[in-house]
């Protein structure tokens, strides 16, 4: 039998990008707007939902912008900064600013990856709905990718591949990801519910979580407004090998809704609640190949102090396309890694694992939120909000830690 009489249908494109969310159709555009021949492959019909805060940092809202959508980030929710709560203070932190925008945003991810995604297509990339299944291999490299569709499986000829499908990224294990949980890692989880307060012009986030019976977690909860009569509700905790997550999230999501029902003006159930596990600081190893690459979640692109992955989703998803337009080697991807987030993440995901340390938070946390200027730092590297043209005193403080924290890691980000 030959092998095209092994398949329902055939395709072929220059780069297939497989997982349409913010990471992939960000590449999808920039590679289409640079004159590639895109195909952005997903497993799901739009618009679909995944497991988030829903929360945009200003870093996303500026590449968001860079992909031309700043119209349609001014008919989402806006916001100015944080409201951070805890250990019986109250502190509201405005969004730094300096290289970046001054507001932040949310949107639910039905919105945000579905408007994305139609840029992709307005850009001229391709799109089939079908799940990625295994690859045709030839001297390491992917000649094409097996899929299952509604009409039935099919096979993708492709020069080139770029692997967005998320924190759990079954493609990339396929081509040899492998996830290393001896640094930090989060467990989240989040809901949504209706609101008075949908339009206030804060997030929140209640960094004195506590369980049912009162222990304060490693963690935080949040309240994100969506200006549409709702909010994005959720609980994450931190966890490492030696110090893992024994909590029941759907509980504990509940839980923290109830204490918040009077001050959000909360009403009924819980709605929509998801889990989700994530790797964080790069702790992944197998991003990339001779003609493929991983990107956003997938990659372990993923904020340690936060769990924040949207803006690295759109980010990788840029440096990603840059790379493949430029005709230089996919193996300098887990090199490019390095040198945009290698020394934030080592540092931050250092200071995460302290926080999985049992009595750390109860006894750090008072003395933090009583300094509004130490919490306004904390909110700047938290945010990840120290970019590169950053010359100020925290931000040459953060890189030199960075540099240090690299140098002491047993396995650096993106490390084999």
């Amino acid at each position: 039998m030959t092998q095209a009489a092994r398949h329902d249908w055939q395709d072929s494109c220059q780069v297939l990008v497989v997982g349409a969310g913010p990471a992939g159709s960000a590449a999808a555009t920039w590679l289409a707007r640079g004159g590639a021949d895109v195909m952005l492959l997903d497993s799901s019909d739009f618009p679909r939902d995944k497991p988030c805060g829903d929360g945009l940092t200003p870093r996303a809202i500026a590449e968001l912008g860079a992909l031309g959508m700043a119209p349609w980030v001014l008919g989402q929710a806006r916001n100015w900064g944080l409201r951070a709560a805890g250990f019986g203070e109250e502190l509201y932190l405005p969004w730094p600013g300096g290289h970046l925008p001054r507001y932040g945003g949310a949107a639910r991810r039905t919105v945000l990856d579905a408007a994305v995604r139609q840029g992709a297509l307005v850009a001229g990339a391709r799109t089939r709905t079908g799940r990625a299944v295994g690859f045709d291999h030839g001297g390491g490299a992917v000649q094409a990718v097996e899929v299952t569709a509604a009409e039935g499986r099919g096979r993708i000829r492709c020069e080139q591949v770029i692997v967005a499908d998320g924190a759990r990224s079954q493609v990339g294990r396929m081509l040899g990801r492998q996830w290393h949980r001896g640094t930090a890692y989060g467990v989240a989880a989040r809901g949504y519910l209706p609101s008075d307060r949908s339009d206030d012009p804060w997030i929140s986030s209640h960094l004195e979580l506590r369980d049912a019976s009162g222990e304060v977690l490693s963690g935080y909860g949040w309240v994100f407004p969506l200006a549409d009569g709702s909010v994005n509700i959720g609980v994450g905790t931190l966890a490492t090998d030696r110090h893992p997550a024994d909590v029941n999230l759907r509980k504990l999501l509940v839980h923290y809704a109830d204490s918040q029902r009077s001050e959000w003006q909360l009403t009924g159930p819980v709605q929509q609640p998801w889990s989700a596990l994530l790797p964080m600081g790069g702790a992944v190893s197998g991003v990339a190949g001779s003609n493929w690459l991983l990107i956003g979640d997938a990659a372990g692109c993923v904020n340690p102090l936060n769990g924040e992955g949207i803006d690295y989703g759109l980010e990788t998803g840029r440096l990603a396309a840059e790379l493949l337009l430029a005709g230089d080697a996919t193996s300098a991807w887990p090199d490019i890694l390095r040198e945009h987030y290698g020394t934030a993440f080592s540092i931050a995901r250092r200071l995460a694992g302290l926080l999985t340390v049992p009595g750390l938070l109860p006894t750090a946390g008072p003395w933090g939120m009583r300094s509004r200027s130490l919490m306004k730092v904390a909110l700047r590297l938290m945010g990840n909000l120290v970019t590169d043209a950053d010359t100020d005193a925290v931000a040459r403080a953060w890189r030199i830690a960075g540099r240090a924290s690299v140098r002491l890691d047993e396995r650096p980000p993106w490390a084999a």
